[in-house]
């Protein structure tokens, strides 16, 4: 089992900056967490992706080059820095794990909610 809980999320101009977190804990070896965010009356999107055991990342084309996705392994603690931020971010960003490598993500926390305005 893997527990996971966001933070960070808030309102913010567009151009802006916001660091979302993602605690971690249970087993959490080799696992790969992800960011992922919602619409309303959408499914959830892919935005960034990395193995909690090496140093691969994967991100979307939306996000590539705007946002950065680190993990701290000591504090067990994935972050999403979101930089030059577009009114189009604005979401419910929810970190997920999958114990494997393009495995289901089964893990999920509830939720942090990115305002960016115009």
């Amino acid at each position: 089992q893997v527990q996971l809980v966001e933070s960070g999320g808030g309102l913010v101009q567009a151009g802006g900056s916001l660091r979302l977190s993602c605690g971690t804990s249970g087993r959490t070896d080799g696992i790969y967490i992800g960011w992922f965010r919602q619409y309303p009356g959408k499914d959830r999107e892919f935005v960034a992706r990395i193995s909690m055991s090496g140093d691969t990342t994967l991100y979307s084309l939306a996000v590539k080059g705007r946002f950065t996705i680190s993990k701290d392994r000591a504090e067990n603690t994935v972050y999403l820095q979101m930089d030059s931020l577009k009114p189009e971010d604005t979401a419910v960003y929810y970190c997920a794990a999958t114990p494997k490598f393009g495995g289901s993500f089964d893990y999920w926390g509830q939720g942090t909610q990115v305002t960016v305005s115009s």
